[in-house]
């Protein structure tokens, strides 16, 4: 949806500038480089955005101990914030398990 938002102001800046195409293309990008930088910030940094997920292949689930062919953890959420943090990689049914418990303590909405 954000690429499809940038549309109008290449576009707008490609039909109106009288710089030649090269010289409009460049205007263009440094106008929506200048707009969408910010819309950019907001959705890599906001916490209210659906919790980020990171998956690992072949990885030895960090609770139950059974290697496992796919491995999930959880990143970043509203109240939760494990970016800098040594990844702890859990099978499907320990991250459920752990992903319950956190919603419970009201860490995860």
């Amino acid at each position: 949806m954000r690429w499809q938002l940038s549309t109008p102001i290449l576009a707008v800046c490609l039909m109106y500038l009288h710089f030649g195409v090269t010289w409009n293309t460049v205007v263009a990008n440094l106008v929506g480089g200048l707009i969408f930088f910010w819309v950019d910030k907001f959705i890599f940094t906001s916490k209210i955005i659906a919790p980020q997920w990171e998956v690992a292949e072949n990885i030895v689930c960090h609770d139950c101990e059974k290697p496992v062919f796919r491995g999930y953890r959880l990143v970043r959420a509203k109240n939760y914030d494990r970016t800098s943090a040594v990844p702890e990689f859990r099978c499907e049914k320990c991250s459920q398990i752990k992903l319950d418990k956190q919603k419970k303590k009201g860490i995860i909405s």
